[in-house]
C-alpha cells in the first residue's frame, strides 16, 4: 500500500544513496557518447556532472546494463513526440515499481501533514547545457511565469490552490524550497507524480533571455513580429515549450533532449551528460544513448511492428494486434510482452444525467433505469467476443490490485439478467410498446437510445453493437453514432447526448494517497456528469449545480479526503465514493482487463516481463524506467538510418 511521503522515509532513501556511493565504485565510468568531447575540454568529465548525491537505481532483476545503441519506436504524428515525458518520467517525486512516492529529481521532500512542504535539490545538479538546478528555478515559475497574467492568463494550475488561495512559496536556500496552505493539499505530491509533469521549475537561465522583466521589451516584441507572434509573451511560451519537446535549445533535466523540430518525419533524442541517476557500478543513466521516433501512420504500427521496424513501441497497439505481432517475432527477432491494461473497464456507458431533453434526463436520473441497462448486457459473450474470454467482466471499477479493491464493486448489479432488467423497466412505467416490442417514452417516443462516441476504437464500436442486440431483448433500441473526438466531447459539454460510450476510469490501481476526483462530479470531460463539472471547474459561472443527493455525496467525501493528511480518513472516504459508484450505476462497465502488447526487439533487456500498463499512475511505462533499458547484444545496438 502506498504510504505517504514523510520526513522519515524520504531521508532514509536519501540516507541510502550517500551510504551507497563510496561501495559502488571508486570513480565514475564516462558513457562513450561523451569520451571525446571530455578529452577535447568541451565537456567536464562524469564525476563534475552529475550531482554530489546522484539518484542510484534500482534496475528490474538487479542487473545494471552497458552504454550504447539506439532505441527506435514510432509516433503517429510529429506532435506527439510530447509523450516521451511520460514515457521517460524524469519528475521531482516520483512512483515507484510499487506504486509508492519517492524523491527524484529532489534528494528529499519533507511534508508537515501537507499543509506545508519542502524540498531539497540535489547539490551540484545541472540542467542538460550545465547550468545549474537551483531554487531559482521554482522563484522564476512562481513569480515570473504562474504569477505573471501575460504568460498565464489563467495563473497558477488549480492543484496548487486549496479554497481558492495559493500557496506561500518561499526560497530558504539556493537548495531548499518551501510551499505552505493554510489547509492539507494532499493533490499536491501525485500531481508532481502524474503522467503529465506540471513542470513547477523552469530552465531560468535560459528562459530570462526572453521575459520583460529580464531582456529589453522593445527587442523581444520585434523577435516576436519576426516569428509571427503578438507579444513577448508568446515567444516565451514558444520557447518555454516543456512539454511539446518543439524547442531543441530548451535545456531539459529528462534523459535525453531533442535535437531536431519540426518538420522532420525522425525525431532524435540524445542522452543527458548531466542526467542525475547513476547505477552501483557508477554509469551514469541513460544507457542507450539516443531514442529516434520515427512518424508512421498509425493504422500501419502493427504490420511496422511485425516487419521489425521498431526496437520498442506500446502506444498505438491494442489487444486485436496481438496475432499480427505474434506472427513476426521469430522472423524478425522481437518479443511481444502483454501487460493488463489498469483501466476501469474497455468499454463504458456513460447516462447523460445532465442532458437537456427533459425525457430523458428524468429516465437517465432513475437508478433504476441505469441498473436496468447494466442487467441487460450479456458480459460473457462481450468477453468472448472482444477480449478472447481473458477479461474481466463487471462494472467499471477498481482492480484488484488496487488496495482499494473488493470482489463486490466489480459484481454489483453487473451479471446478466434480462428478466430482472424489464421488471425494473416495467416497475418505472416504460410498459407500452410498439409493434416490434420496443418500449415508448412517456411522450410516445421510442426507447431507442443513441450512444455516442468518438469512433477510434473497434472494440467500442464493436461493443455498442452487440449490446444493441442484447438490449433489444428487454424492449430498447441501440443506434450507435460514431463521431469526431472533439464534436463529441463539445456536445457532451452542451448536454446535448443522451448517453455516450468510451472507456472506463483512467486510473484503476488507486491508493488512498491518490486524488479521488475522477470519481467525483468535479470534471466536465466525465461525460455522466458534464454540466456539473463546468460548474465546479468555472466556480458556478456555467454549467449546473449538483441536485442529486447521491451525487452530492461523492463531492461531499472528495472534501473529506482534501481536508486531512489522516490516511485511514482518507481511506474510508475512498471506499464509500467507490461503493456508492457501482450501487448507482453512474456509469455502466461492461469488461476489464485487455491486455497492452509492448513489443520489444531481442537484445533489449529492462522490462518486466509482466507489469501493469495504465496512463495514470504508471504513465504508460514510465514507472519501469526507459533509461534503465539497454542492450544485451552488441550486433543489436545501431538502429537502421
Amino acid at each position: 500500500m502506498l504510504t505517504r511521503i514523510s520526513t522519515k522515509t524520504v531521508c532514509l532513501a536519501a540516507v541510502f544513496v550517500l551510504l551507497s556511493l563510496p561501495a559502488f565504485a571508486e570513480r565514475f565510468s564516462e558513457p562513450p557518447f561523451f569520451a571525446e568531447k571530455v578529452l577535447q575540454g568541451k565537456m567536464p568529465p562524469l564525476e563534475e556532472r552529475i550531482p554530489k548525491t546522484p539518484l542510484l537505481s534500482d534496475p528490474e532483476g538487479g542487473r545494471d546494463g552497458h552504454y550504447g545503441g539506439d532505441i527506435v519506436t514510432l509516433v503517429p504524428r510529429a506532435r506527439d513526440i510530447r509523450y516521451i515525458s511520460a514515457y521517460t518520467y524524469t519528475r521531482l517525486v516520483g512512483y515507484d515499481r510499487d506504486v509508492k512516492l519517492k524523491p527524484d529529481l529532489v534528494e528529499k521532500v519533507e511534508s508537515d501533514g501537507d499543509r506545508v512542504i519542502t524540498f531539497t535539490l540535489r547539490a551540484g545538479h545541472r540542467w542538460s547545457d550545465g547550468s545549474p538546478f537551483t531554487a531559482e528555478d521554482f522563484r522564476y515559475y512562481w513569480e515570473d511565469v504562474a504569477l505573471n497574467k501575460d504568460l498565464s492568463p489563467a495563473g497558477p494550475p488549480e492543484f496548487m490552490m486549496v479554497d481558492g488561495k495559493l500557496p506561500r512559496f518561499e526560497v530558504l536556500d539556493a537548495r531548499t524550497i518551501r510551499y505552505s496552505w493554510d489547509r492539507p493539499n494532499p493533490r499536491f505530491l501525485p500531481q508532481l507524480a502524474g503522467p503529465l509533469d506540471p513542470g513547477i521549475y523552469r530552465a531560468s537561465a535560459y528562459l530570462k533571455r526572453f521575459h520583460a522583466k529580464y531582456a529589453d521589451k522593445a527587442q523581444l516584441e520585434e523577435l516576436a513580429k519576426k516569428q509571427k507572434l503578438k507579444s513577448w509573451a508568446a515567444l516565451h511560451n514558444r520557447m518555454d515549450d516543456m512539454k511539446e519537446q518543439t524547442n531543441p535549445d530548451l535545456p531539459t533535466l529528462m534523459p535525453w533532449r531533442v535535437i531536431n523540430a519540426s518538420p522532420a518525419t525522425r525525431f532524435i533524442f540524445e542522452r543527458n551528460p548531466y542526467y542525475h541517476r547513476v547505477d552501483s557500478k557508477g554509469h551514469q543513466l541513460p544507457y542507450v544513448d539516443r531514442i529516434i521516433m520515427d512518424v508512421a501512420s498509425g493504422g500501419l504500427f502493427a504490420a511496422k511492428a511485425n516487419a521489425g521496424e521498431a526496437d520498442l513501441l506500446f502506444r498505438g497497439l491494442s489487444m486485436n494486434d496481438v496475432p499480427v505481432l505474434k506472427e513476426g517475432e521469430k522472423a524478425h527477432r522481437y518479443r511481444t510482452l502483454l501487460w493488463p491494461y489498469a483501466r476501469g473497464t474497455e468499454l463504458a456507458l456513460y447516462p447523460n444525467l445532465n442532458t437537456t431533453d427533459p425525457v430523458w434526463r428524468k429516465l437517465n436520473r432513475d437508478a433504476r433505469f441505469r441498473r436496468a441497462l447494466s442487467f441487460g448486457i450479456d458480459r460473457k459473450t462481450l468477453n468472448n467476443a472482444l477480449l478472447f474470454g481473458l477479461g474481466t467482466e463487471g462494472n467499471n471499477t477498481v482492480m484488484p490490485e488496487s488496495p482499494l479493491f473488493s470482489p463486490e464493486l466489480r459484481s454489483t448489479n453487473a451479471h446478466y439478467d434480462p428478466i430482472l432488467a424489464s421488471k425494473l423497466l416495467d416497475d418505472i412505467g416504460l410498459t407500452k410498446r410498439n409493434g416490434a416490442g420496443i418500449r415508448l417514452l412517456p411522450d410516445g417516443r421510442e426507447l431507442e437510445i443513441i450512444v455516442e462516441t468518438d469512433g477510434e476504437s473497434s472494440l467500442i464500436v464493436d461493443g455498442l453493437t452487440l449490446i444493441g442486440e442484447f438490449w433489444r431483448e428487454i424492449g430498447v433500441r441501440l443506434f450507435v453514432k460514431p463521431q469526431d473526438r472533439t464534436v463529441l466531447r463539445n456536445r457532451a459539454f452542451a448536454g446535448l447526448p443522451i448517453m455516450t460510450a468510451g472507456q472506463g476510469f483512467d486510473n484503476a490501481i488507486p491508493t488512498d494517497v491518490m486524488p479521488p476526483t475522477e470519481f467525483a462530479p468535479m470534471r466536465q470531460d466525465n461525460l455522466a456528469w458534464p454540466k456539473w463539472g463546468q460548474y465546479i471547474e468555472t466556480k458556478g459561472k456555467n454549467g449546473e449545480a449538483v441536485d442529486l443527493p447521491e451525487a452530492k455525496r461523492l463531492l461531499d467525501l472528495y472534501n473529506v479526503w482534501m481536508d486531512t493528511a489522516d490516511d485511514l480518513v482518507q481511506t474510508d472516504a475512498w471506499r464509500e465514493m467507490l461503493r456508492n459508484h457501482v450501487e448507482n450505476q453512474w456509469t455502466i462497465g461492461t469488461i476489464a482487463g485487455a491486455l497492452q502488447p509492448i513489443v520489444v526487439r531481442d537484445g533489449l533487456e529492462g522490462l518486466p516481463d509482466r507489469a501493469i500498463y495504465s496512463w495514470e499512475p504508471t504513465a504508460m511505462i514510465g514507472i519501469y524506467r526507459l533509461d534503465e533499458m539497454f542492450w544485451s547484444k552488441p550486433a543489436a545496438k545501431e538502429a537502421r538510418r
